[in-house]
């Protein structure tokens, strides 16, 4: 059996996901809970939707949803915002000392977010920055939806588990994502036993992955993470679900396939939750509501964007959406995007 697409295999149907969002989104108050907050959003003619990620991994997401939103007519106009919430390129998220200086500065780039871009709903395209956003102060404060990734990377893999009851499952993602323990916790409460749920810490491969998705050096890393993750699973080795829970790694996904391979194993599905996060914009019954959907993109960056990224990236991305590809080309550098110095110890 060939490993088969992340995009086929596994998949919350449509509607269902959107339920889940929901029902589950961060930032729900008693006064304005998320049904009324995304029956208001889809009310309008035109929207404006941001997508966050630490880094270049959430223009997939952007990508994606720029290419369904062209196709559905669901409003007349769609103006998408990626906001890097990165704020250094010597160091990210995963690189701060404590989880209170990550909340904090994230909070502060969500803050920054909503004041200068004025977005309609915000996904977190972040399985790093998902983690944290409940516990922002921003998540106490804010009106608008507020959707993480994670939540539809969880509904993927537990579906993907309830589909193979004889499986377990390797999440991949970075140190932060993966010592924060949300994707065991929360397929645990859904009642996977633990035995069925192994995590494998991926540190800097997104770095690598921003620089050269299709390099030498990308691919020794995911072979070794790879590697080390089916070595520490006890034998004899069962049939096993592959989730690639950053945001990143989904530029990589042939790497990741013949890892698997050289190690003489074929993965039942290798789950991708990014496609899946842009569901929560296409509540069907909207769909074809006008004949054409004018859409545009932008990408703005605290940091700067190296030639050697934007490159590497947008030949990809022109694949899916030549607009997020161009963007992306064109990004827009705001050194003063955020503040986040005041917010980590010196």
């Amino acid at each position: 059996m060939k490993v088969r697409n992340t995009l086929s295999v596994s998949i919350v149907s449509l509607g269902l996901l959107v339920s889940v969002f929901l029902s589950l989104s961060p930032g729900e108050t008693k006064e304005t809970g998320s049904k009324l907050k995304l029956s208001s959003f889809f009310q309008k003619k035109a929207v404006t939707v941001a997508v966050t990620d630490s880094g270049l991994g959430g223009l997939s997401v952007v990508a994606e949803a720029v290419r369904k939103m062209k196709e559905t007519g669901i409003f007349k106009r769609v103006d998408f915002v990626f906001f890097n919430a990165l704020f250094s390129n010597e160091g990210g998220y995963n690189s701060l000392k404590t989880r209170q200086e990550k909340i904090r500065v994230f909070s502060s780039a969500l803050e920054s977010q909503e004041k200068k871009c004025r977005p309609d709903i915000i996904l977190i395209g972040c399985n790093t920055l998902s983690t944290l956003y409940e516990d922002t102060p921003y998540s106490r404060q804010t009106k608008i939806p507020v959707i993480p990734i994670v939540q539809a990377g969880v509904e993927l893999i537990a579906r993907g588990l309830e589909d193979h009851p004889e499986a377990s499952v390797i999440i991949f993602g970075t140190p932060t994502t993966i010592s924060e323990g949300t994707y065991p916790r929360e397929l645990e409460k859904q009642g996977f036993a633990a035995e069925r749920i192994h995590t494998q810490s991926c540190p800097e491969l997104e770095s690598f992955i921003e620089n050269d998705p299709q390099g030498d050096e990308t691919e020794m890393l995911i072979s070794g993470f790879v590697s080390e993750a089916v070595q520490n699973i006890r034998p004899p080795l069962p049939p096993l679900l592959v989730s690639l829970n950053c945001t990143h790694y989904g530029y990589s996904l042939s790497f990741w396939e013949k890892a698997f391979e050289e190690a003489g194993i074929t993965p039942l599905a290798i789950l991708n939750p990014n496609p899946r996060l842009t569901d929560v914009l296409f509540e069907p019954k909207f769909v074809g509501r006008y004949q054409k959907t004018e859409v545009t993109a932008r990408v703005v960056s605290m940091v700067e964007i190296s030639r050697q990224k934007i490159d590497s990236l947008a030949t990809w991305l022109e694949r899916v959406s030549p607009e997020t590809a161009e963007a992306l080309r064109r990004y827009e550098p705001r050194p003063s995007l955020f503040e986040w110095k005041r917010h980590i110890a010196r």
